[in-house]
């Protein structure tokens, strides 16, 4: 018996990327095979979990195995499992609409893609999943029943826009996704889906390392010339992390990756670890050679697979991986833990904290190795990677210093090529003992900055700070290798030689009074904005430039801390004069003249917010500025 069938549509972003699906440019159409063994093998491990989990669930566990069937005269091929399954509102919410994060933003760079090339990056770095069936097949077909349900779901769709559910009583336990395969295209027998020795190729090349049988019925040619027909287990089901580093090729990684990562990209670089003793566990990780389009989302799944002896636990432990290495992925095999280890009890157990250390420390020196060995490779992480990596510097105080050991950053030494802290030690002039930054939105704003004029003149390397995050780890992070780092444009900043210092003491206690009026009078005409106003020491051709105090929060920070709803104090900063600039000196003179208050006060304002303009801050009240400007430009003609 049947219940009525229901049409329904696609969720907006599903029925979109169907439609790139159907009509992708993508050339290896083999990938779908591997993506629908990968859920019915992931549907396989969590039936087992949940029998140990569930002693009332009554289900049979003895032959847990995936299942490939051909139809040469159908032009059909189904891939069946009997694991879990799946409830009608699971089909509904998986397959009827997209839940996973990114997918809106991986729809509007596939747009913007130009080419194929960037098509199929950007392919890649989205875990397709079910809905790559559509590039091989007119209509997809799917029978499910959970286990220790009674009814079972039949869905159906030629992706379209619109699918049809109905719910059925007769059918096994598990799942089962039929493909009506296109016309073949007799031009290229690559792509048979009907052929067996297709279908093995692919299982052998993608799937082999699943640990269930995948079985299929083959054509064996008798002693009497008559074939016949057995089921052959067409992988080897051999578990890569358990097999010895020698036995294992790049490409057997390559597949193993994609299995796990759901990406079609081979990674960047693969992780061993084998730890033996007290507590024995191995582990095959990997490095992406793409940032996810979810790096950054809330909504972002992180960590790696957990199994126990073999047995699957859980997906995306994160217990095992911090908040910074959230790209990494791959398994642990732990041999001690218990199979009903929950995530709760996972935060606090002690053993798995011993795993996550190692592994972190693990993926660290990695990536320090690639920076050496590999250099190539390692700009290509830190381009994906470095924003998520700096994330550890704020609460990683266990590896700050390595994590420190493998940043890189933009400078002022070479605009093309980053430095490494290690590089910037080594290029530090004598008697520089502290490490130079600024942080800002962008490189061009930072390099026009008033701040950089002094260091500039005087060959001092800065690091150039752009990244969001940057602004936060600065706070917090004081020194590398014994160097302190300080922000060019805060706290008092003096670049003299010993030498210098000896000609220069009295030429600035001598300004220090020329000029000790007009920055009392200044400080109390701007009292609203700036702390205070002084003569600076980091200027060489600009007038002013706004600074902040040694522990005070950058602009962008404070902005950054109000927009997570946090209320802060209006924090003001010190306005800095250059006291060889014409216009202050000038404004000093006329100050002594005192023959026009009100005009020295509006020049007084439109000092400051000139400062401002000029390390790309904002105006407090822009029309007030452009009204004096024009003004003082009127009365100047």
């Amino acid at each position: 018996m049947t219940t009525q069938i229901e049409t329904l549509e696609f969720q907006a972003e599903a029925r979109q990327l169907l439609q790139l699906m159907v009509h992708s440019i993508y050339s290896n159409k083999d990938t779908f095979l591997r993506e629908l063994i990968s859920n019915a093998s992931d549907a396989l491990d969590k039936l087992r979990l949940e029998s140990f989990r569930d002693k009332d669930l009554e289900v049979d566990t003895s032959d847990l195995h995936i299942d490939i069937e051909i139809d040469k005269e159908q032009r059909t091929l189904t891939v069946r499992d009997n694991g879990i399954g799946m409830s009608r509102d699971e089909v509904v919410h998986l397959i009827g609409t997209i839940a996973k994060s990114g997918t809106a933003e991986f729809l509007r760079k596939m747009k913007e893609a130009k080419d194929a090339v960037a098509s199929q990056e950007l392919i890649g770095q989205f875990g397709v999943g079910f809905y790559a069936s559509f590039m091989v097949a007119d209509k997809v077909a799917l029978l499910t029943r959970r286990a220790g349900e009674d009814s079972a779901t039949r869905w159906e769709s030629s992706g379209e826009g619109t699918y049809t559910i109905e719910s059925v009583d007769d059918a096994s336990q598990g799942t089962a996704v039929t493909l009506h395969l296109k016309p073949e295209d007799t031009e290229d027998h690559l792509f048979d889906y009907t052929a067996e020795w297709k279908i093995k190729e692919i299982v052998q090349r993608y799937s082999d390392f699943i640990t269930w049988p995948i079985r299929m019925d083959v054509e064996r040619a008798g002693k009497d010339g008559e074939t016949t027909r057995e089921t052959e287990t067409i992988n080897s089901m051999k578990a890569l992390w358990a097999r010895p580093k020698d036995d294992v090729t790049d490409d057997e990684y390559n597949d193993f990756y994609k299995h796990v990562s759901h990406d079609w990209n081979n990674p960047l670089e693969v992780i061993r670890v084998q730890a033996e003793g007290t507590f024995e566990y191995q582990a095959l990780l990997f490095i992406p050679s793409h940032a996810p389009l979810d790096l950054f989302m809330r909504e972002r799944k992180r960590g790696v697979q957990l199994y126990v002896k073999r047995v699957f636990i859980m997906d995306d432990c994160e217990a095992l991986m911090p908040e910074y290495l959230r790209f990494v992925k791959g398994v642990v095999d732990a041999q001690d833990l218990s199979l009903n280890v929950s995530r709760e009890i996972l935060q606090q157990d002690r053993q798995i904290q011993l795993m996550r250390r190692r592994l972190v420390k693990k993926v660290l020196s990695t990536v320090k190795t690639m920076m050496t060995d590999h250099a190539e490779r390692y700009t290509t992480f830190w381009k994906e990677f470095g924003p998520a990596v700096k994330e550890g510097l704020l609460n990683d105080f266990e590896n700050r210093d390595a994590i420190l050991d493998i940043c890189s950053f933009s400078s002022t030494h070479d605009p093309q090529a980053p430095v490494t802290l290690r590089q910037y030690l080594d290029r530090m002039k004598d008697g520089q003992s502290t490490i130079y930054y600024m942080t800002g939105a962008s490189r061009s704003i930072i390099e026009s900055s008033p701040h950089m004029e002094a260091f500039r003149a005087k060959g001092l390397e800065v690091l150039i700070l752009t990244d969001p995050i940057d602004e936060m780890w600065v706070e917090s992070v004081t020194e590398f290798d014994g160097k302190q780092f300080q922000s060019i444009a805060k706290g008092q900043v003096d670049l003299d030689t010993d030498e210098e210092n000896k000609d220069g003491d009295a030429d600035r206690e001598e300004q220090k009074r020329d000029f000790a009026d007009l920055l009392s009078w200044m400080t109390t005409q701007l009292a609203d904005d700036v702390k205070k106003v002084r003569l600076s020491s980091r200027l060489t051709t600009s007038p002013a430039c706004v600074v902040g105090d040694a522990n005070d929060v950058t602009p962008t920070l404070e902005k950054m801390y109000r927009a997570m709803g946090q209320d802060m104090p209006r924090i003001k900063r010190i306005l800095e004069l250059n006291p060889t600039h014409p216009l202050v000196s000038g404004l000093r003179d006329a100050h002594r003249e005192n023959t026009d208050e009100a005009g020295l006060a509006e020049t007084a304002e439109l000092l400051y917010g000139m400062a401002l303009l000029a390390e790309g801050g904002e105006l407090g009240d822009p029309a007030r500025f452009t009204h004096l400007l024009a003004n003082r430009l009127a009365k100047a003609l």
